[in-house]
């Protein structure tokens, strides 16, 4: 045996040890091709957590200064949700991705920033600061596992079919299927199915879908990856060809590295929230986003545990202590 098998060996035996490879069913390759894949269907929210707080593409609110800045939004919440995801992985050993929630940040930008009467984005954060030491507190004195567990498992099931549905949504969304009419009735409505988004989203789901049939354990991630040269291909032979409902074209970056900007890390932060709304009306938020949060979570949990077979006939996991602890630090 060469040296390089002893240290390739003794590598796979630490890795053994920490996660428990065998006894949770999986490789170190499985793990590798998961966490690819998950990056790269999360990914998005790098660039849309951002886009939501500070309304890019809002015409009357782009560049108004109301959010706390696109490069130090982006900067901030890739590394958020990588140092967060790690310490999931590292403390308690489940695959739960940790990122921006679509649903939090959007209440921020449009109920807290936006609504009557309109708090500065600083007082804003404040709210979700304080949400987040109410709901760790809640897990370190194991209330929040204790609610988590008294809730029917038909219910916990329901909500993690509206986070899928919601996450439906946005993916229909994004490509371009589903639009808000400029009349603002309905809500939301098809958009004409012969647009370029339109045929490169199908291309994709048509190929990430047969991938799927054909058992490819990484049908989703080469789905991405393929829709993603194509987009770039028909961009390339037809320039003037829209190929995708997000901003922004199917090119190359002319820069593929820069250093992040963190100059707006906690600046300014400050609980002004119960100064302009009210000590009643600035508990009353706190108490609304950690429902939002809280079950957002339960709902994800279970929907994942289930999958995964993680879960008991009550719907119960072993361990859902760590992996709350991680979540509530997160929010």
């Amino acid at each position: 045996m060469t040296a390089r098998s002893v240290t390739r060996a003794a590598d796979v035996g630490v890795l053994e040890r920490w996660f428990k490879l065998k006894e949770n069913a999986t490789t170190v390759s499985t793990e590798v091709i998961g966490g690819i894949t998950t990056f790269f269907v999360m990914a998005y929210i790098i660039a849309l957590n951002p886009i939501i707080l500070n309304y890019v593409g809002i015409p009357d609110l782009q560049g108004k200064n109301l959010g706390p800045g696109f490069d130090q939004t982006v900067a901030m919440t890739a590394f958020c949700a990588g140092v967060l995801t790690i310490a999931m992985g590292l403390y308690a050993n489940r695959p739960f991705a940790m990122a921006a929630g679509l649903g939090l940040n959007a209440v921020v930008a449009f109920q807290l920033v936006l609504g009557k009467p309109a708090l500065p984005w600083p007082a804003a954060m404040g709210i979700i600061l304080m949400e987040g030491i109410v709901i760790t507190i809640l897990v370190l004195t194991n209330l929040r596992e204790a609610i988590l567990n008294a809730i029917p498992l038909t219910l916990k099931r329901a909500i993690g079919v509206g986070i899928g549905l919601f996450i439906l949504l946005i993916g229909l969304v994004n490509a371009g299927i589903v639009i808000h009419p400029a009349s603002g009735a309905p809500i939301i409505t098809l958009s004409p199915l012969s647009t370029g988004p339109i045929l490169t989203f199908l291309i994709g789901l048509v190929v990430t879908l047969w991938l799927y049939a054909r058992g490819v354990r990484a049908a989703l991630l080469l789905g991405i990856v393929g829709t993603t040269i194509i987009a770039g291909l028909l961009h390339a032979i037809f320039p003037t060809y829209i190929v995708s409902a997000a901003p922004g074209k199917a090119i190359l970056p002319t820069t593929w590295a820069q250093l992040p900007d963190f100059s707006n890390a906690l600046k300014g932060l400050n609980f002004d929230s119960f100064a302009i709304l009210g000590p009643v009306a600035a508990l009353l938020a706190v108490f609304t986003i950690m429902l939002s949060d809280f079950f957002d979570t339960m709902g994800t949990v279970v929907g994942i545990g289930g999958q995964a077979g993680w879960l008991d006939t009550k719907g119960r996991m072993q361990g859902v202590r760590r992996i709350l602890l991680v979540d509530s630090i997160g929010a």
